[in-house]
């Protein structure tokens, strides 16, 4: 039992659901891009992955960008296997909604990506966005590499001066290294394409994110 837990009181690993062995079944093709959906990708392209929200307003933020080849919905820096969407939103995954985008580095940059992805939410909110309360909802970026590690969180240092200046609080972003990611059901993949007219929750600070060095 689970008791009175907070939805915004992140679950231990001892706590949390099993999950299941089987993954969830998505489509072959990105329903806007027409590109693969899942591995293999072509090798020049690079992964990365961003929790900002609920992920079908999220998504769509990335698949606009020039550059990036594909994105997917799911679950990721959680400890249950393949978990249901039902699950997820229990917070007793651990994982957040998640975008996993593939892209071009020769396109786009993972500093462009990372900026995108600040200004595309409120990264001061903790286990939120908006209406949208959980931990399923926090922000948080998982990194393939210690290259993208490192420019996250310049990143991050930066955009954290441009908010401050703007009357904010601090970054409660989460940057960590990578650990998992489950696909979401089918019918969450490009919702957002497939529903026009359906819900978006997200909504950034209106402050830019500088992509330079300090």
């Amino acid at each position: 039992m689970f008791g009175s837990r907070s939805k915004t009181e992140m679950v231990t690993e001892e706590r949390a659901l099993r999950g299941r062995d089987r993954a969830m079944e998505v489509s072959e093709k990105h329903f806007i891009l027409g590109t693969p959906l899942t591995d293999p990708f072509p090798e020049e392209m690079v992964k990365a992955y961003f929790a900002l929200g609920c992920f079908w307003g999220a998504e769509r933020v990335f698949w606009q960008l020039d550059g990036v080849y594909s994105t997917a919905v799911g679950y990721a820096g959680g400890f249950t296997s393949n978990p249901t969407y039902e699950e997820v939103c229990s917070s007793k995954t651990g994982h957040a909604e998640t975008v996993m985008v593939v892209y071009d580095p020769d396109k786009i940059s993972y500093r462009d990506l990372v900026a995108k992805f600040f200004e595309s939410h409120d990264p001061t909110q903790y286990m939120r966005q908006g209406n949208d309360i959980g931990t399923q909802y926090r922000s948080a970026i998982f990194t393939c590499s210690d290259e993208q590690q490192a420019i996250a969180q310049e990143v991050a240092t930066t955009y954290q001066i441009r908010l401050k200046e703007s009357g904010f609080s601090d970054i409660v972003t989460e940057i960590t290294p990578f650990t998992n990611f489950y696909y979401a059901e089918d019918y969450h993949q490009q919702y957002l394409g497939k529903n026009p007219a359906g819900y978006c929750g997200l909504g950034g600070t209106g402050v830019s994110c500088p992509t330079g060095v300090l």
